[in-house]
């Protein structure tokens, strides 16, 4: 009989407990700062002492108050972000870029070079770059349940079989969120309780996700080949036997008129950006932790949006919508390596265009509102169980025994070399997120222990982070205590033992290749690191 595996709230709240436990054994102690003869602080130089423990009791059923106080911002981060992103999806702006990509593809069977590439290679390859890329800077993930109904068919009407299908979606956003770039659910939240630059690191970061990339399209591919020519091959001939028989394409509606409201919205941040372009003409973008370049970085993209924005608007207001996202994600670049953004202006930046979208759709602000609440609800989950893990930070801190933990495990691995200690981590944060598959949770939840144990050990706190991204990212393809997975399989109609067998290879190499990416981030001089 299969156990069933416990809620992620239980078993973060079960962690709440037995850190209360702890802080009833284990010693108490802190790290202060290192002083010279002449009592002045050494710095960067921590110390270790031992100091009376505190017991914790009743605090357990304070913990989440005092974690959502702890960790207000990303809680608050998180709800916006998933408000706005709700009203950009009723737009239905993602469906019609997605559909209006393959049919481009489509007019490319006449070129006599697709008989030696592939038109069908050529197809997978740019749509899970497409994904991966969504994964890459926004954490693509729960959307993608929403593209198997249009791709699934669609990869079984070139020959394949539905478990290519999810692959070109769901696989190649988990690719593209493990070798997050710009994610700020990941990388963003990670940085941020390390105390990084937000992104930086940037340069190693997407030579990873080119390898991660790499590795998991040539899987696809080479599957994908086998299947075609001989479809028996696939694990699911049988169960795709329903989609051969009654999904199609064609069902698919989209809305091509232009509204209106999307004129007025167009113009409004026209008018916006023009503003914007006169007070900040200039902007020198930093790169990790390079000279940075200054250009008219601002008034040229007014430029190009003020053109592309036009043409949209002469395709649809979902069009129009897609570019709006196109530029937030500009934006969202811009301001974090030209102005230092962090979680709260990129909360701005995609609130505002969850508003515009809304608008441009000709949305009330009532609907908007009502959007923008149903958003914030469907994502409050993830940002309820932020609060809850930081809760247990709260309790070993209280307790007194946060340090003495940390002292013990760089006392324990001291000896181990750099390599080793990294790759340790990456096995912890690829374990925990085989239990525990939210990303931001985990983030809350291990990065303050990570962070300062690495500086004890000798470790740069970006390779933490990189430990943290890897094993935060490839599990996410084969646990099943990820509801975006066992959804994904679901609506593909793909037995979750058959997906395991049929991915267990891909994932076996995506976790050596992940540890082969976080040597150098110990044993080389890289910029941001």
């Amino acid at each position: 009989m299969i156990r069933k595996v416990p809620h992620t709230y239980v078993i973060v709240f079960a962690l709440i407990l037995l850190a209360a436990m702890a802080t009833w054994f284990v010693p108490g102690g802190q790290y202060v700062n290192a002083v010279d003869a002449n009592g002045e602080i050494i710095k960067g130089s921590l110390i270790y002492q031992q100091i009376d423990n505190q017991p914790q009791t009743w605090e357990i059923f304070a913990a989440m108050f005092k974690g959502f106080e702890k960790q207000a911002g990303i809680i608050v981060f998180i709800l916006m972000i998933g408000g706005a992103f709700w009203i950009m999806n009723d737009s239905r702006a993602i469906d019609v870029g997605i559909k209006s990509f393959l049919v481009l593809t489509k007019k490319m069977d006449g070129f006599s070079v697709m008989r030696v590439v592939g038109t069908g290679n050529l197809v997978i390859v740019l749509i899970m770059l497409m994904f991966s890329v969504f994964g890459a800077v926004f954490g693509m993930s729960e959307e993608t349940i929403a593209f198997i109904i249009i791709l699934v068919p669609l990869a079984i009407s070139m020959g394949y079989d539905s478990i290519t299908g999810v692959a070109m979606v769901f696989v190649a956003a988990g690719l593209g969120f493990a070798g997050a770039v710009l994610n700020p659910f990941t990388i963003g939240i990670a940085q941020g309780l390390a105390g990084l630059p937000l992104f930086s690191g940037f340069e190693y970061r997407l030579f990873c996700w080119l390898v991660i990339n790499m590795a998991g399209i040539a899987f696809v591919l080479w599957y994908a080949s086998r299947v075609k020519h001989k479809p028996e091959l696939s694990p699911v001939y049988s169960e795709d036997e329903y989609w051969r028989e009654h999904i199609h394409l064609n069902n698919l509606e989209e809305e091509n008129k232009t509204h209106r409201a999307s004129w007025y919205t167009y113009f409004v941040v026209l008018a916006g950006l023009i503003a914007f372009s006169i007070s900040y003409s200039e902007t020198t973008l930093v790169i990790g932790g390079g000279e940075g370049i200054t250009w008219f970085f601002i008034p040229l993209i007014t430029l190009f949006y003020a053109a592309t924005g036009y043409l949209s608007l002469k395709k649809s207001s979902p069009v129009f919508v897609l570019n709006l996202l196109g530029y937030t994600i500009v934006f969202l670049i811009v301001g974090v390596m030209g102005y230092h953004w962090y979680i709260m202006e990129i909360a701005a930046l995609f609130f505002a265009m969850g508003i515009l979208a809304g608008a441009a759709m000709g949305k009330s602000p009532d609907d908007i509102t009502r959007l923008f609440l149903a958003g914030a609800g469907d994502i409050m989950s993830a940002a309820l169980i932020v609060g809850l893990a930081g809760g247990i930070i709260v309790i070993l801190e209280d307790g007194k025994v946060i340090h003495t933990i940390l002292h013990a495990m760089a006392t324990g691995m001291n000896d181990l070399g750099n390599i080793a200690s990294v790759g340790v981590m990456y096995v912890i944060q690829t374990v925990i997120n085989i239990v525990i598959p939210s990303g931001s949770a985990k983030a809350a939840l291990t990065m303050p222990i990570m962070a300062p144990f690495s500086d004890l050990i000798g470790l740069s706190r970006q390779s933490t982070v990189m430990a943290f991204q890897f094993g935060d990212g490839f599990t996410n393809l084969i646990t099943p205590t990820s509801g975006v997975l066992i959804g994904v399989l679901g609506v593909a109609r793909i037995p979750y033992i058959k997906w395991a067998k049929w991915i267990a290879p891909l994932m076996v190499v995506l976790i050596i290749i992940g540890f082969l990416l976080l040597i150098p981030t110990v044993t080389m001089n890289l910029n941001g690191f």
